[in-house]
């Protein structure tokens, strides 16, 4: 056996093409699957800034999964081939929300299965994660936390601004205090009892008070 007849062999000819019919379904089915999961991203999105574009690519990366792993199951040097080829990928792209990964491999997920022929289990999958993260998403197990910065001269002053937050609030803890030649700076992290703010206004008008200020923020990405 020649060189040349070891690339001849049928163990790298044997291709099992796929049909157009094969493929033109998988194709159709992924980018009614990412669609969905587009959606559900959509619907459970907490942050503050939609990004349209992740979401677009959450389509796109459904349908290519289904592309590769299409090819990959018509031949096994062609496997073999993408796997080594993929290995010296990186991406750099930054995660905000770590609920962003979970969509990430959901569209991973179910362009392989797909592309495997397991259908019904794509469809079905998706729609029972579909549904939870709709649940829970939705679901707020927890009051929003409040962060108050409140400007006063002196200690007195300061004294009465904390008794009147801790009279609308739920819960009253400070988080830090800075103490200057100008004044005194302290910061709330609270808990209100109702959506009525109007306490602001009362802490702006007490005598020693300079300023007062209320921030909401999202207790994951502040300490």
């Amino acid at each position: 056996m020649t060189f040349q007849d070891i690339f001849k062999s049928n163990f790298l000819e044997n291709i099992t093409s796929v049909s157009m019919f094969d493929m033109v379904l998988a194709l159709l089915l992924a980018f009614g699957l990412g669609t969905f999961i587009f959606f559900i991203y959509k619907k459970t999105y907490n942050g503050v800034l939609y990004s349209a574009s992740f979401g677009t690519s959450l389509i796109a990366l459904t349908m290519i999964t289904t592309l590769v792993i299409l090819a990959v199951t018509s031949n096994v040097v062609l496997s073999l081939g993408m796997v080594g080829a993929l290995s010296i990928v990186r991406f750099r792209a930054a995660i905000k929300d770590p609920m962003d990964i979970v969509f990430l491999f959901w569209a991973l997920a179910a362009g392989i299965v797909l592309a495997a022929g397991l259908i019904t289990l794509a469809v079905f999958g998706s729609l029972v994660i579909g549904v939870v993260l709709l649940v829970f998403s939705n679901r707020k197990s927890y009051v929003q936390p409040y962060i108050a910065v409140i400007r006063c001269d002196g200690h007195d002053a300061e004294k009465a601004a904390k008794a009147c937050l801790e009279s609308v609030c739920e819960r009253c803890v400070i988080k830090s205090k800075t103490v200057t030649r100008a004044g005194v700076e302290v910061n709330y992290e609270l808990r209100l009892k109702n959506d009525n703010t109007d306490f602001v206004n009362k802490l702006a008008e007490m005598d020693g008070i300079q300023s007062a200020v209320l921030v909401s923020y999202n207790g994951d990405y502040m300490s």
